[in-house]
């Protein structure tokens, strides 16, 4: 597991006055702010947050040290990271993103489907973006307990149990 998580990242600047667009990573988008101070993956800078209205796609805040539309746009892209230890525990049935990246997949047989890549949220369920042995692209599986049974995260590993036909 990671030490840091991401838990957003700087879309660019929002107006004229130092203002940030902001996507957060965060189950309530607002709660980015009570993470504070977030920094960057490297830890070369750190901010903290004041969010100052919702806007179509994200956020609006103020980041300190951004003064200005400048300041602002040259942060483009830039992810914000929290220590782990900063988050709140989660029930056994939910994970970080970032703890799910990495770990092997396997069949309920022991067959392995590959390693995960990415988590995607589609809006209705996350999917869990596969590299599969053999296959030259990737493969989303659903991420729903009737899918994947298992997430065993201190050996490392999921246990799914995939639709008929999506590994072939």
């Amino acid at each position: 597991m990671s030490e840091k998580v991401c838990v957003g990242a700087i879309a660019g600047a929002f107006g004229v006055r130092g203002e940030v667009r902001l996507k957060s990573f965060t189950a309530v988008p607002e709660d980015i702010a009570n993470y504070a101070p977030l920094e960057t993956e490297d830890g070369a800078r750190s901010f903290t947050v004041k969010i100052t209205r919702q806007i179509k796609n994200g956020l609006a805040a103020r980041l300190s040290g951004i003064a200005t539309k400048e300041d602002a746009d040259a942060l483009r892209g830039t992810q914000l990271f929290v220590p782990r230890d900063r988050l709140p525990s989660l029930p056994d049935d939910e994970f970080y993103h970032a703890d799910l990246i990495g770990l092997t997949v396997t069949d309920t047989g022991g067959a392995p489907l590959g390693k995960v890549l990415a988590v995607h949220n589609n809006g209705a369920d996350d999917l869990l973006e596969l590299s599969a042995p053999g296959q030259k692209q990737t493969v989303l599986l659903p991420f729903t307990k009737a899918i994947v049974p298992t997430v065993d995260l201190a050996q490392g590993r999921i246990v799914a149990d995939p639709p008929e036909g999506l590994f072939s």
